[in-house]
């Protein structure tokens, strides 16, 4: 049954007589852990649109219950060429016959059947850059795989301009980047969580953390994250946990790295966590984590979600002194910032002991001040207002162009 949504924007009836106004957005993951796509999905939805969201569906994809639709294809290949090829040649498929007013691209991959649907239907196009694509750290040593998604950007995101398409990012860096590259004027909608009570969330059980200051990094386990620093550093921080929440391309490469270092009885992989789950393990952190190592343009302007998660959480940080990151940090002082090069042992394990020190000594008031402010800042509340009011614009558009 279809919830009665109250909004202050009127709802208009489309050509075709649908009452609500109808988005379909696509992806390539399988949806259970993107957090940015349902909060943006949610957001719409709650505001009064039929929204569809599409992704893959993998053999060990989890079920997704959501308020929303959701379509999961089941590919053939997940071998990266092919996938990406028969993943948009299926969306295509799926996209000339989905009832819809507006297609919503999510990053480069999904950009080819998305433009091509709405120009073979003559429908509206979204597009939401969540990355920096051709500069992602996996690209950095494959020149040729770089150059082809950069081909693609070379032949989309001018035709983006000139179809006047909605278009967002995530921080300012990327968007001036695109705006410099194609003349894109993107909105920024930051990747940042909903906002919650942290004290009435029931801290994650971890045995092992009896003693221990948490330290936890959340996220894909990629090329890049700094999660091999913090393990070298492990060895010179007996009180500490380190806790890796999240799956990804090295996540058993560093199980065995932690091996190796002899740290096994100090760190904990938890891999793939429900939201929920991995909400109450980060609100059960006595520091975050967010390293990157400067591999591309795409890191370094990058704002890490997880960084606005332990701002919600109450939890400080210690953090790349990278610019968008810095802007955050320094603008809230919700932690510390690793310089550029202290990335050896010793420095990582020094930096995480003052961090630790600095936030177990500074008043209880003075603490719950800042991250009430940043907290109230750097939530999705705050920033979905963008996405909501952008979409509804192009639906008054739609509604002036069908009454001449």
């Amino acid at each position: 049954m279809r919830s009665k949504i109250k909004s202050s924007y009127p709802c208009y009836i489309n050509m075709d007589g649908a009452k609500n106004k109808r988005i379909v957005l696509a992806v390539t993951n399988d949806l259970v852990t993107d957090q940015r796509v349902h909060r943006s999905c949610l957001a719409l939805h709650e505001d009064g649109f039929e929204v569809t969201l599409i992704g893959r569906h993998l053999p060990d994809s989890i079920p997704v219950h959501r308020p929303y639709r959701t379509l999961r294809m089941h590919l053939l290949f997940r071998n990266k060429a092919l996938f990406y090829a028969e993943y948009n040649l299926r969306l295509l498929l799926r996209l000339l016959t989905l009832p819809a007013d507006v297609f919503y691209a999510n990053d480069t991959d999904t950009l080819p059947a998305v433009y091509m649907a709405t120009v073979m239907r003559r429908k509206r196009i979204m597009f939401d850059a969540h990355e920096l694509f051709t500069e992602v750290p996996e690209l950095a040593n494959r020149p040729r795989v770089k150059y082809i998604w950069r081909v693609i950007e070379d032949f989309f995101m001018p035709r983006l301009v000139k179809r006047q398409a909605t278009t967002f990012t995530v921080c300012h860096s990327i968007a001036d980047i695109y705006n410099r590259r194609y003349g894109l004027k993107m909105q920024v909608v930051r990747n940042v969580p909903l906002p919650y009570d942290a004290s009435t969330v029931r801290p994650y059980e971890l045995p092992q953390a009896e003693g221990r200051h948490v330290l936890l990094y959340q996220g894909a386990v990629n090329m890049g994250r700094g999660i091999e620093w913090m393990l070298t550093a492990m060895p010179l921080l007996n009180d500490c946990l380190f806790v890796v929440a999240g799956v990804g391309d090295l996540y058993d490469d560093m199980r065995q790295l932690s091996s190796r270092l002899g740290v096994d009885d100090r760190v904990l992989f938890l891999g793939r966590l429900e939201p929920e789950e991995l909400r109450r393990v980060t609100c059960r952190a006595d520091l975050g984590i967010s390293l990157l190592e400067n591999k591309g343009l795409n890191y370094y302007y990058s704002l890490p979600n997880r960084l606005a998660d332990f701002v919600q959480a109450g939890v400080p940080v210690l953090a790349t002194d990278f610019p968008e990151i810095r802007r955050v940090v320094s603008q809230y002082e919700v932690g510390t910032l690793l310089a550029d090069g202290s990335t050896d042992p010793v420095s990582v394990s020094t930096a995480v002991r003052e961090a630790l020190l600095y936030w177990q000594q500074l008043p209880a008031e003075v603490r719950q001040a800042r991250f009430a402010r940043a907290a109230a800042e750097l939530s999705w509340e705050h920033d979905k207002v963008t996405l909501v009011q952008a979409t509804h614009a192009i639906f008054e558009e739609n509604k002036r162009f069908e009454t001449l």
